[in-house]
């Protein structure tokens, strides 16, 4: 498949596991770097989400995008668009996650002590899963995805509820939201701090002002937030670098929570955008 290629960076589709697609990218630097798996939305491996496993590989990391639908026999077009919809099971996400990471740790690019994953929207849950799955993940973050409404409810597909992937979790996490998200409200937030500082996990939960559901999506001109994308994109810089140079130390537990809500928030006023 064709490489995408600057000064900066190579990246291109790749094959992992049983031939599963995964979209990668290569950082300037060619010593072994830390890797970043980043998991896609709802749309499956769409420009957004090459767009930001590009800006890992800027960042000095290697990005990492597998294709969670590569079971998917259904309308590929219709899927982009957002027009029909896929429920993974958390099985398989682990089997193909695992792949991912034998891919990453047999790159002669990847420094395979230290590998994050990043779950946006859909995918937000299957951070979780994995880091609750594999112990030597540096860290999971979230974007606006994990705890909102039926997460918290398990079913055949998702037989643990996210509270017990957090209590088996052993690294930090970051859990980005936002306020004005018609799909995870502020109590939902709250209620992941709950269960965050009750198990004594590390974490960074930031809520941004006025933020709805999708808003570090610029393919989403509705969506969109140019300014909380921008400080949303260097907390998890600053996190990961935090992460791969053990800053969270060993026998610690800090918590941080920055929120930014109206005194008068009603989850019940917040609307889908396109």
């Amino acid at each position: 498949m064709a490489d995408r290629q600057s000064s900066a960076m190579q990246s291109s589709m790749v094959r992992f596991g049983e031939g599963i697609p995964g979209f990668r990218a290569l950082p300037k630097a060619k010593d072994r770097r830390p890797a970043v798996i980043l998991l896609h939305e709802r749309y499956g491996i769409v420009q957004h989400t090459r767009d930001l496993t590009l800006k890992l590989a800027q960042a000095g990391y290697v990005g990492f995008a597998p294709d969670l639908f590569s079971r998917f026999q259904g309308d590929k077009k219709a899927l982009q668009r957002g027009d029909t919809r896929v429920d993974l099971n958390d099985s398989e996400v682990i089997q193909d996650l695992d792949a991912a990471v034998d891919y990453l740790s047999r790159s002669q690019r990847v420094d395979a002590s230290r590998i994050s994953i990043v779950g946006i929207c859909q995918t937000g849950r299957h951070a979780l899963l994995f880091g609750s799955h594999k112990r030597d993940i540096s860290s999971c973050v979230v974007f606006y995805g994990a705890v909102g409404g039926k997460e918290w409810t398990t079913d055949e597909r998702r037989p643990q509820p996210v509270e017990k992937l957090i209590e088996k979790l052993a690294c930090p996490v970051l859990g980005v939201f936002g306020e004005a998200d018609h799909i995870i409200s502020v109590e939902d937030v709250l209620r992941f701090r709950a269960c965050l500082e009750q198990s004594k996990k590390n974490y960074h939960i930031r809520v941004y002002r006025d933020a709805p559901h999708g808003w570090l999506n610029d393919t989403m001109p509705g969506r969109y937030r140019k300014e909380a994308a921008r400080d949303a994109w260097q907390l998890l810089l600053s996190f990961l670098k935090k992460s791969f140079t053990h800053g969270w130390g060993e026998n610690r537990v800090q918590w941080s929570f920055d929120s930014d809500t109206s005194a008068g928030y009603s989850f019940d006023k917040n609307v889908r955008l396109e």
